[in-house]
This record gives structure tokens, C-alpha cells and sequence, in this order.
């Protein structure tokens, strides 16, 4: 069953010094705890580094255009009314306006300034020339890099 302990030099009993290897196998290795705490600050510094780039590419713009009506004026002309918002409202702006058929193709497109102004937000009206009768408007896109041809003076 079992074996006696071994005796100690008196003839007492030694005491175990812990549970039989040959019965129990050795102790695990004592494992390092500093993996997963570096492991899981690595993961949180990922997403911030995704959620930065996200908001950067997502997030809100320096210029948000926003189209208010447009009218058909005749069978070549259309009046588009527009609402631009700028984070620098000192900065001249380009907007690019376009009509367009019931297919979607466009019928005619025009650049529009919008000057600096005090305000950040600013609503304009401009007329649009169409090779044939347009069924609607739209605002293709607007930029902060303003073509030399389009500022006064």
C-alpha cells in the first residue's frame, strides 16, 4: 500500500515534505501573469488607432453642402438653392452643382464661389445651363482647393 517514511537519524519519522512526486507528478510550472495584461493593452491601443482613423474618414467634414430646392426655369435652365456649412468660414469654398435628366445623366454642371463670409454657414441661389430640358438637381461635391479662374481680382 504504502511505503514507510524514512527515519530521521533519532529513529523519529520524518515529515513529508510534500505529496509523493511518483504519485502525483511534479508541480506545474509557475506561469507568468504579464502576457495577458500586455496582450490586452496591445488590443485596446488597436482600437483606438481604428477608431481614430475612423472618425478621420467618417467622422463630420470641414465643408458640409446641402441642397434646399431647384426649379426648372425653361427648357435649358434650372435654378439650384444650396446651404453650405464651413468649419473656417473665412476660407473660399467651390461647390459643383449639375443638372440632370430622368436618367441620371448630366445635363449641365457649374462651379459655384462661395466667398468668405463672417458666417460659418451661407445659402445661395445659382443658375445652371442644360444642353435639354432638366428633371432635377443636385450638389456633385464641394472642395476648399479653389481654382485660380474663380477668384475675383
Amino acid at each position: 500500500m504504502s511505503e514507510p517514511a524514512p527515519e530521521n537519524g533519532d529513529g523519529a519519522k520524518a515529515a513529508p515534505s510534500g505529496p509523493p512526486a511518483d504519485r502525483y507528478g511534479t508541480r506545474p510550472p509557475v506561469r507568468r501573469r504579464w502576457p495577458a495584461p500586455v496582450l490586452g493593452a496591445l488590443v485596446v491601443l488597436a482600437g483606438l488607432g481604428v477608431a481614430y482613423l475612423g472618425y478621420q474618414k467618417y467622422g463630420p467634414d470641414d465643408i458640409e453642402a446641402e441642397q434646399l430646392g431647384y426649379t426648372v426655369v425653361d427648357d435649358s435652365t434650372m435654378t439650384i438653392r444650396l446651404k453650405v456649412t464651413r468649419a473656417d468660414p473665412a476660407r473660399p469654398v467651390v461647390c459643383f452643382v449639375r443638372a440632370m435628366a430622368r436618367d441620371g445623366s448630366e445635363l449641365g454642371r457649374r462651379e459655384v464661389l462661395v466667398e468668405p463670409s463672417s458666417s460659418g454657414t451661407v445659402e445661395l441661389t445659382t443658375t445652371v445651363r442644360a444642353s435639354a430640358r432638366p428633371a432635377s438637381g443636385s450638389i456633385y461635391a464641394c472642395s476648399d482647393q479653389v481654382p485660380g479662374y474663380l477668384r475675383a481680382g
